[in-house]
């Protein structure tokens, strides 16, 4: 199978290991992983503290933290076809859209928020699950 595999990540160590195992999952398949990370806004803020000025980029950290994921990915798991890409969106909304945008094969999950107070309230996990437009892949990753 050739495809594409979307993982989500949000920098914690959990969405790691979900990625990790969409990595190797990826590989076994011979399809390319999309590391994806969402933002909340389009919005760009110049702070400037004396001399100093720092430009604050949702959509670019968002993107730089995803590429941060890859990099490791890549490393992990040598020869797997890895890329990285920031959506605009909440996270579960991110993953079903750029799996309807790219054909995707298979969305990979982490689990948490699947049990205790996360049950109720709802998870992405759960909601990607609901929604995808392609099978899931819960990782139990606590």
């Amino acid at each position: 199978m050739s495809g594409i595999v979307i993982v989500g990540v949000d920098g914690s160590d959990t969405s790691f290991k979900a990625a990790a195992r969409a990595a190797t999952i990826a590989a076994g398949l011979g399809a390319s992983l999309s590391v994806v990370t969402a933002h909340a806004k389009d919005s760009t803020e110049v702070v400037r503290i004396g001399s100093d000025t720092w430009i604050l980029d949702d959509a670019e950290q968002a993107k730089k933290l995803a590429e941060k994921t890859a990099v490791k990915l890549r490393e992990l798991v040598p020869g797997a076809t890895i890329d990285s890409v920031a959506v605009k969106g909440k996270p579960q909304d991110a993953l079903v859209e750029e799996a309807s945008r790219t054909g995707a094969q298979l969305i990979v999950v982490g689990n948490v928020g699947m049990s205790g107070l996360g049950r109720v309230l709802g998870s992405v996990a759960s909601s990607v699950a609901h929604a995808a437009p392609c099978d899931v892949y819960i990782v139990k990753t606590a």
